[in-house]
């Protein structure tokens, strides 16, 4: 078998970053890059797999037992988020790590270090995968699409293996909200799924947040400053008003748990107009709801202050919590703390603090709780991943289509 390691770095070293400013799917043509890859590479293993034209990877392996059983399916998704370069990745490799800073030396200085994220820690002598300061890592959600891939090898190199009928799904656009919103789920064929997208070693998650986007327009009027008394409404100034009239306390650096937020994720703008860009999350669907409402308001008020039109808002749901769509078929929670077990894992569940391709598909009729895929600090130079917690996914993975067998 290939070395999960070897299969991980290849597929980081592909840029799959999706673009939320585009309206194609999949949003940036070079995730069909490792997507084609992907495809490839399961048909080379005598996998039956198919390359649509939204960039959904499928593939299907039947069953080797005689009896019939639930068909259960295995997604994660190919493309890095826009908040930080997926472009060339140069991973560092750490080696039975020792407990101290790790220097990120692509830039000078930078250190990964445990007083700052003390999980490191529970990683001595284990190795580590990192960036080297300048990129991303990409382990969100290549970790999970190796250990898959990996889980599929061993099948297909192990006939003794005994297993229902399986099915992988790769997916692009995940991490801009759009990671499934053409997936076919009945020509996937899976009766139950989890995606391979959580976090540290042992995550198990069913419910995640309700999830909105809102993006605001403010349009101004610029007049020349030295004559502006009574005339000039600054763009930019009426956007801080109204970021000003959202609950401090409500910002996700002060929130945790089931705790929901506004974010503010983008602005641009001149005295003339101004563009404002907020996520909201909240578990709770009538809080939820309040968020929304809260921020209705406060554009009504302005426009009552500035004028009619000079806050014009778009207000968009995105995904649901899956909790409701998940927990009466709990057996598939029961399983997957099962295959942790038989790893040797102790199965931590709790809320996710995001969303995944799996909230989506539970509202499609595929019921779909969220595995961990291993890493950490997604998103930014200061991800990681530890190779045995991918290891252990894998294993997992292997685990649960034995338990549905």
């Amino acid at each position: 078998m290939e070395k999960l390691l070897d299969r991980f770095l290849r597929y980081v070293s592909v840029d799959t970053q999706s673009n939320e400013e585009s309206e194609s799917q999949p949003s940036a043509a070079k995730e069909l890059d490792l997507l084609r890859m992907l495809q490839k590479e399961l048909q080379a293993m005598g996998v039956e797999a198919t390359l649509d034209q939204y960039g959904y990877v499928m593939a299907s392996i039947p069953s080797n037992i005689d009896k019939e059983v639930p068909a259960v399916g295995f997604i994660a998704h190919v493309d890095t988020a826009p908040d930080a370069s997926g472009k060339d990745v140069k991973p560092q490799i750490i080696e039975n790590y020792g407990g101290g800073a790790i220097d990120l030396k692509g830039v000078p200085g930078l250190q990964l270090k445990p007083e700052e994220f003390p999980e490191l820690l529970h990683y001595v002598g284990q190795t580590l995968i990192t960036t080297d300061g300048t990129t991303l890592l990409g382990a969100d959600d290549k970790a999970g699409v190796a250990e898959i891939m990996h889980a599929v090898q061993y099948m297909v190199e192990h006939p003794e293996f005994k297993h229902g009928p399986v099915k992988i799904g790769f997916t692009p656009d995940e991490e801009i909200g759009r990671g499934v919103v053409k997936f076919d789920v009945q020509r996937f064929g899976a009766d139950f799924g989890y995606t391979m997208d959580g976090g540290e070693i042992g995550e198990l998650e069913f419910e995640n947040f309700n999830a909105a986007s809102a993006k605001l327009h403010i349009q101004g009027r610029n007049v020349h400053p030295g004559y502006a008394k009574d005339k000039m409404k600054n763009a930019i100034l009426i956007g801080q008003e109204f970021n000003s009239m959202l609950p401090v306390i409500a910002r996700p650096e002060h929130t945790e748990g089931y705790e929901g937020f506004f974010h503010l994720i983008s602005f641009k703008g001149t005295v003339e107009e101004a563009d404002f860009s907020y996520i909201i999350r909240d578990h709770d669907h009538s809080k939820f709801e309040a968020r929304k409402e809260m921020i209705r308001k406060v554009t009504e008020y302005l426009n009552l202050q500035y004028g009619e039109g000079t806050v014009t808002l778009e207000l968009k749901d995105q995904y649901y919590n899956m909790r409701e769509q998940v927990e009466p078929h709990y057996h598939i929670i029961e399983k997957a703390m099962k295959a942790m077990e038989m790893a040797g894992i102790k199965a931590k569940i709790q809320p996710i603090r995001g969303g995944t391709d799996g909230a989506n598909l539970s509202f499609r009729g595929l019921p779909c709780p969220n595995i961990f895929a291993g890493g950490h600090n997604f998103h930014g130079k200061m991800e990681f991943v530890p190779l045995q917690s991918m290891e252990k996914a894998a294993e997992v993975i292997l685990n649960i289509i034995t338990l549905f067998a």
